[in-house]
């Protein structure tokens, strides 16, 4: 997939924590842009590198047990080869990242306001006067109410929607040309979650900027992500528009995240499919498709044979890593929504042996990475 023309450009980059019980292979090898105005969305469950490849992006992984390589390129500079001084210089004012965790990431000590203000200070040559007013105008863009009182409250005198809309205005403060955010509807009721969402969206349109947006839930990101790529295990193993994700996936990852969501178009009392087993290792990972043992039509082959992201035929811009061939995987896809369960549609992937229809070879590794 092109990336020519994105704000951010990541190439193959690859985050390593070096602990007491190994290698912690966090992110492996993943490659993708967004576009100013675009809004790109990563999904994946946890575990599976999403935070680690952003954080990075922020320099905030940088440390002594870290191995970092690849290239993560901002409008032509790489921030991986950044100062520590540049990155003070770029995060919080052109990239800017909605954490998380806004009760922890907020300081329990200071007030919003004054934590508004600080973020403007540092970038901006503002007055405390201008930089206080500037934040009450934050608060009541994200739709706080009464603003005013607000701004000099703590953020334990707020509530979990509201710390969370606070965090969206300090992250807007300096008008970023980036906004990464991380879970922003985490532990929120589902009337909040789709207030955050359209926020995000509305002031995107806004102000202009490209948003990367975290989450493990397919039905966050359907509205509002342009593009979307699944990581699983450090790795990006399907990336397409939205609109393909969701009409014709082709990763048996992906088909489990999306079997595993609410849907209104599904019988009431129909028991949704969880996806089996557990993330795996990111110290000791599977040999070959390190999701063959979790898969439902894993072949024997698959794990001795490591896919690589291809193009998809006949689908430009869809990319996808997995041995099952093309027309198996439609085949499956289409059971899959009839309403067959896994297990049924099993048999189709011994039809075609493991690996026919790629382009490349893939790349085959005997015994663990």
């Amino acid at each position: 997939m092109s990336f020519g023309g994105a704000l951010l450009r990541v190439e193959d980059l690859r985050v390593q924590f070096v602990t007491d019980d190994g290698v912690v292979h966090a992110v492996d090898g993943i490659s993708y842009g967004v576009r100013q105005g675009k809004t790109l969305g990563i999904v994946g469950e946890s575990g599976s590198g999403k935070t680690v490849a952003s954080l990075t992006t922020m320099g905030l992984t940088r440390g002594r047990s870290t191995r970092v390589s690849g290239a993560i390129m901002f409008e032509g500079q790489d921030l991986l080869r950044a100062s520590g001084e540049e990155l003070r210089r770029i995060r919080g004012d052109q990239i800017a990242m909605i954490f998380q965790d806004p009760l922890s990431s907020l300081h329990p000590y200071y007030k919003v306001g004054w934590q508004l203000i600080e973020v403007m200070r540092a970038h901006r040559d503002i007055s405390k006067a201008a930089a206080h007013d500037r934040a009450v105008e934050l608060l009541e863009l994200v739709g706080i109410p009464d603003p005013q009182r607000r701004v000099s409250q703590y953020p334990h005198e707020f509530s979990g929607g509201m710390r969370q809309r606070a965090m969206i205005a300090m992250a807007l403060a300096n008008e970023p040309k980036l906004l990464i955010a991380d879970e922003p509807t985490t532990a929120l009721d589902v009337t909040v979650q789709a207030q955050i969402l359209a926020l995000i969206k509305d002031l995107q349109q806004r102000l202009r900027m490209a948003v990367i947006i975290i989450t493990h839930d397919l039905g966050v990101v359907a509205e509002i992500a342009d593009e979307i790529a699944v990581m699983y295990a450090g790795r990006i193993v399907e990336h397409a528009s939205t609109e393909e994700i969701f009409r014709a996936p082709q990763h048996p990852y992906t088909w489990g995240l999306l079997k595993s969501i609410p849907r209104l178009d599904i019988p009431r009392g129909e028991e949704l499919i969880p996806i089996a087993g557990r993330p795996p290792s990111l110290i000791n990972r599977p040999s070959g498709c390190h999701f063959h043992p979790r898969c439902p039509y894993a072949q024997p082959a698959h794990s001795r044979t490591d896919p690589r992201l291809e193009p998809v035929p006949d689908q430009p811009g869809h990319e996808v890593a997995c041995l099952l061939a093309p027309a198996v995987r439609t085949r499956i896809w289409g059971d899959l929504q009839a309403g067959r369960a896994p297990a049924a549609a099993r048999e189709l992937a011994q039809t075609v042996p493991a690996g026919r229809g790629s382009e490349r070879p893939p790349v085959v590794k005997e015994g663990g990475p």
